[in-house]
């Protein structure tokens, strides 16, 4: 009988990681399309926290001890709360469209979820060890 599940050896294997660099990347390129007075606003602070979620899943994947892992795991959680609001901001702004908030804000539900799971699992092992 074959594994099929795929052995994740790097925090880029983790779909948490994975699924809400995505969601980096998109706020990447929708925030190139804000004014240009807001570069220092609304912008950078999206900006920065749609990379700190996966930079806490990085983080987070690199600590050893599983309490230190579902610290940073729950640091990325935050930030991407943190992350909605300012998409929130922005669309009440009008700096996104509509159609174009409520994908983002599907992404961040998807990858609320799979942090959650993440953490569960991670909490999980640590009880089984």
């Amino acid at each position: 009988m074959q594994n099929t599940e795929k052995q994740i050896n790097n925090f880029t294997d983790l779909n948490a990681w994975k699924i809400n660099h995505l969601l980096v990347l998109e706020i990447y390129k929708i925030t190139k399309n804000f004014p240009r007075e807001e570069l220092f606003g609304v912008t950078n602070q999206l900006r920065r926290s749609a990379a700190s979620i996966t930079a806490n899943v990085a983080e987070g994947w690199g600590r050893f001890q599983p309490n230190d892992r579902i610290h940073f795991y729950h640091q990325a959680r935050g930030s991407l709360t943190e992350t909605e609001n300012f998409l929130i901001l922005a669309k009440d702004l009008n700096y996104i469209s509509l159609p174009d908030f409520h994908g983002l804000k599907n992404s961040i539900e998807n990858g609320r979820k799979l942090i959650n799971g993440l953490i569960r699992s991670t909490r999980s092992l640590s009880h089984n060890s």
